[in-house]
């Protein structure tokens, strides 16, 4: 188990490295092809007229006037052991990790990220307790009860799901319960300072977002229990005598719970990277809105902070989820 998770580490690192490069590529390799020089970059970066020595400084100072090879090893030995920038007038210096500054704001990159990185943390965790719980349940109901009012309502409701966008349920949720009805706060307050507030205010996010990815897991769920469920080794189970409850539970569900952890890995992963619409729905600073406000500015660090951020947790997810199969499965661990 340890030599697998060193392999998996070591992979996760060069997966890491590539990312960032296809990231660097896209922003200074593509553009140059697409015919922008190195001048009309840096002037995106000063604002209207700007003179030749201002494009200079502008260019000197971001390292832009250095190949792309150079300034990609910068990069990557700054998140290793810290780097010194010339901001103009003066020099900072970034303790590691650092993802450099801000070509916009000169602010630094990873102080961003672990300010928003709690906002997300408490969408992505909060609805995936909703829709992992709901959706799970909704799919054994259904399972156990095919044709029944209840396998058509679930899977009604899970159709209605995965086809509203989640634009719509999220502003509808704010219209209805935060605008129309105020029963839930508007303003995020960290878990710290007053949890039950803390949940008043994301719930309505939590919902919208358990809506969505719920109806996935219900409608895996009642596939993966219907297969199981008609297996030799449950009319073995109930052969023997076992509690019902304990035939569905431990037999069924546990044997039909692999792709449920595969794509539940998959999508905490991703949400962990920026949940972008919810959080620009809901007026969350998350890693989602620092994104997405980085990328209309062209802003090169933080895109790349939050890209290899993202990447992190998702390579990480996997990992997990590839653990997670021997407790769910033992023919896993046995092979």
């Amino acid at each position: 188990m340890i030599s697998y998770i060193l392999r998996r580490t070591i992979a996760a690192v060069i997966l890491l490295l590539v990312v960032t490069a296809v990231t660097f590529a896209i922003f200074f390799l593509l553009p140059r092809l697409a015919g922008q020089t190195v001048d009309q970059l840096a002037q995106q970066y000063i604002g209207k007229n700007p003179s030749a020595a201002d494009i200079a400084a502008v260019k000197h100072n971001l390292g832009l006037d250095q190949p792309v090879h150079v300034q990609f090893w910068h990069f990557i030995k700054g998140i290793v052991s810290g780097a010194t920038y010339d901001l103009g007038p003066s020099t900072a210096h970034c303790d590691a990790p650092c993802f450099g500054y801000s070509f916009k704001t000169h602010v630094e990159v990873w102080p961003q990220l672990t300010d928003r990185l709690p906002v997300t943390i408490s969408l992505a965790a909060g609805a995936a307790v909703l829709w992992l719980l709901s959706g799970v349940t909704a799919g054994v109901i259904s399972a156990l009860k095919p044709g029944s009012f209840l396998d058509r309502t679930f899977m009604g409701v899970a159709l209605a799901g995965v086809s509203l966008p989640m634009f719509f349920t999220g502003n509808l949720a704010l219209l209805l319960f935060t605008f129309q009805w105020p029963i839930f706060g508007r303003s995020y307050v960290p878990f710290t300072e007053n949890p039950s507030q803390w949940a008043n205010t994301l719930f309505p996010a939590w919902c919208s977002l358990a809506l969505l990815y719920s109806a996935i897991y219900a409608r895996l769920t009642r596939s993966g229990m219907l297969e199981t469920m008609s297996e030799d080794y449950i009319r073995t189970a109930r052969a023997k005598g076992l509690r019902e409850r304990k035939v569905v539970v431990k037999h069924g569900l546990r044997a039909a719970l692999t792709p449920i952890i595969t794509v539940f890995g998959m999508d905490l992963g991703l949400l962990l990277g920026g949940a972008v619409i919810t959080e620009t729905v809901f007026s969350l600073h998350g890693i989602g809105e620092y994104a997405v406000k980085s990328i209309q500015d062209n802003d090169l660090p933080p895109i790349l902070g939050v890209t290899l951020l993202a990447a992190f947790f998702v390579v990480i997810a996997n990992l997990l989820v590839d653990l997670l199969y021997a407790a769910a499965d033992p023919r896993v661990r046995l092979s």
